[in-house]
């Protein structure tokens, strides 16, 4: 039965790179909400007044309207879906909205019973640290973490494209970002709750290696 992983937590707190590493190990696929954005923002109508508004609330730290982003992250769970493969999500849903209209839909496509929930813990504190120094890779969007080893490090590691930095990444935007985080995505876990999903909660502030391998210990192979 293929499996459905959400990780919830906010900006810094690791989701994309233990998205990766559950993607790899369980042949899922990564579904990252900022990628689908990203996409859209890049390759849509750019005269597109509905488009260009909310590449404004991006750009600002602010969270798109959620009932465009449901549409997007529903239109490409069905395709998915139709092709047999599972998914592990970082960073959605975000909203109150988009949980109470993207789990009943995966409730139905994978069973109530393989679908997990992971909220990995973060300061804002540490959050901020930790984005400030991040980068991502070009081509696929691998984050390079703020850690010793990829200090003098200018192509990523996985693929080799250069790494940047986004306007996302910005202290003052990542402070947005987290207070969105707590006001309008932390209210999801009581959301999951009431529809009686054990919550999987996950220091990240530890090392990666660690994050995975308290998230892993969860699994029922």
């Amino acid at each position: 039965m293929k499996k459905a992983v959400i990780l919830i937590g906010p900006i810094g707190s690791g989701k994309g790179t233990q998205a990766d590493i559950l993607a790899e190990k369980f042949g899922l696929i990564h579904l990252e909400t900022s990628k689908l954005l990203e996409y859209e923002f890049k390759n849509g109508d750019q005269a597109d007044s509905k488009l260009i508004e909310q590449k404004k609330l991006w750009e600002s730290g602010i969270l798109c309207d959620p009932e465009w982003v449901t549409g997007l992250i529903l239109k490409e769970v069905a395709k998915l879906v139709q092709q047999g493969r599972g998914i592990v999500f970082s960073a959605s849903p975000r909203t109150l909205f988009e949980a109470e209209k993207q789990i009943p839909e995966l409730e139905k496509v994978f069973g109530k019973e393989n679908i997990y929930v992971f909220h990995i813990g973060l300061s804002e504190a540490e959050s901020i640290k930790r984005n400030s120094g991040r980068r991502i890779c070009e081509e696929n969007r691998h984050p390079i973490p703020d850690f010793p080893e990829f200090k003098n490090a200018t192509t990523c590691p996985k693929d080799g494209s250069r790494l940047i930095t986004r306007e996302l990444d910005k202290p003052e935007v990542i402070k947005i970002r987290f207070q969105e985080y707590m006001n309008r995505t932390y209210p999801i876990l009581g959301y999951l709750q009431e529809r009686d999903y054990k919550i999987i909660r996950i220091n990240g502030e530890q090392p990666i290696e660690k994050v995975s391998e308290d998230i892993l210990k969860n699994f029922n192979d």
